[in-house]
């Protein structure tokens, strides 16, 4: 009898808990903590009533009063919770080499070079049948044991692949017919998938897929697997994405430049020859033959850089024009390493600043002037100098002359090749100027060796 209300009681303590517990979000002590915090009390309670036995009935008060505001204080207490995180190493390593190893790769883009050279890495690593990578339309690369019927550059067949780029959901597929295949009559070894969407800013732009040849379920380091992988390398896609963004905007600065330089030099140069067509007309005429010929082989040039020799060829013209106009005043020297001649540098980075000597240094100087072109060779770079022994830059202008526009003519090639330098080779290939009023201006640039065009 006793045993039946001692379990009955404790089934409606175990009740109440549960209610205070939802509805007061109060939490019912651990029973031997409870126990303990009552001997206390006890052991308190008799010490001071046998001390005091006047004031026993408040001591007992007291003590429970006591008990009760500790087993609330508990109760209501923030439980410390301990998260334990398992690290699935059989999924995060290799997902992490992966990664790592189809970095270079994804940066162009998604296409059947790259899917093929990412599959290959992914089935090299990962511990998976086949490997299957898709865009929203066609296979672009299948690796493994698989059916005939779905060769590399055809069309998505399985509805399970159509599925996953409509939703952008994960699909396990772990039995054959749930492929959905529409292809009868052939004989696939596939018997199970996981099929992972592959998104690029925000949007589904194909699949990963992993498989396996045996029947039964996929291992859940395997689904891991798949997700970790495709959330990677849409990752590395966006990031391919802005490196082609920032290389089209690149490119439309370097084209702005070019455009910007080639008519400065064309009116710079029709204006010399101007001033012949009254004075001397057989002068006016050879110098626009020169010109002439000038722009053709200019029209003629394709990318953005040419070779050492052909600048050299493009100076010497400006050179004929302009010693057309200044005569004996202007004296050029030149000391160019020749094994230099046949290496690219960027198209019109040199005239301009030798126009700028010109213009600038000479023109403005009492009795004749020289202008010295120098490249040399300095370690893996070519290191190209214009010195004059002009008039020089005032110190009050020397920190505006990189500001493009600043000035009669100065700010556009300076500051227009400085900042194409910079563009095209880092910051610390920028024009190096040094200038004394009275004494001349040095200017001189560091170019890497280039045998060839890049883009």
């Amino acid at each position: 009898m006793y045993l039946g209300v001692e379990i009955k009681s404790m089934e409606i303590l175990r009740l109440l808990s549960q209610w205070l517990n939802k509805k007061l979000n109060f939490r019912t002590p651990e029973a031997q903590t409870v126990l303990r915090l009552a001997v206390v009390q006890i052991v308190v309670g008799v010490g001071v009533g046998l001390w005091r036995p006047a004031i026993w009935t408040e001591v007992l008060v007291l003590c429970g009063l006591s008990f009760l505001a500790a087993v609330v204080v508990m109760g209501y207490r923030p439980l410390r919770r301990v998260l334990t995180v398992r690290i699935d190493e059989k999924s995060v390593a290799p997902t992490l080499q992966i990664a790592n190893e189809t970095l270079p790769f994804l940066r162009r883009g998604l296409n059947e070079e790259t899917a093929r050279q990412t599959a290959e890495i992914i089935q090299k690593i990962s511990d998976v049948a086949a490997v299957a990578i898709t865009d929203r339309e066609k296979v672009l690369v299948f690796l493994g044991p698989g059916c005939e019927n779905h060769p590399v550059g055809g069309s998505i067949v399985t509805r399970a692949t159509h599925e996953v780029i409509a939703t952008g959901e994960l699909k396990v597929v772990q039995n054959k017919s749930e492929f959905n295949c529409p292809v009868k009559d052939c004989i696939c070894p596939l018997e199970a998938a996981v099929i992972a969407p592959l998104t690029c800013k925000g949007k589904v732009v194909g699949t990963v897929k992993l498989y396996q040849t045996h029947k039964g379920q996929i291992p859940g380091s395997v689904v891991k697997l798949a997700v970790g992988v495709a959330q990677l390398l849409g990752v590395q896609m966006e990031l391919a994405e802005l490196d082609r963004q920032a290389q089209l905007v690149t490119r439309a600065e370097l084209d702005a430049l070019q455009a910007q330089i080639n008519p400065h030099f064309l009116f710079n140069t029709l204006n010399t020859i101007s001033m012949f067509i009254r004075t001397n007309p057989e002068t006016a005429r050879r110098l626009l033959i020169r010109l002439a010929a000038f722009f053709r082989h200019s029209l003629k040039r394709y990318g953005r850089f040419i070779t050492l020799e052909e600048e050299m060829e493009y100076i010497h013209t400006y050179l004929v024009l302009e010693k057309a106009r200044f005569r004996e005043k202007l004296r050029i020297l030149r000391n160019i390493d020749k094994s230099l001649l046949q290496y690219r540098i960027p198209v019109l980075t040199v005239q301009p600043l030798v126009e700028n000597a010109i213009r600038h240094g000479i023109t403005p100087k009492e009795g004749q002037g020289t202008v010295q072109i120098s490249a040399q060779l300095r370690g893996d770079e070519i290191e190209i100098a214009i010195t004059d022994d002009g008039v020089g830059i005032p110190p009050e202008i020397m920190p505006k002359i990189f500001t493009p526009g600043f000035g009669s003519g100065s700010g556009v090639g300076l500051s227009n090749v400085h900042e194409r330098l910079k563009i095209l080779f880092g910051e610390e290939h920028g024009l190096n100027i040094e200038s004394e009023p009275g004494n001349g201006t040095a200017v001189w640039l560091r170019v890497p060796l280039v045998l060839e065009d890049f883009e």
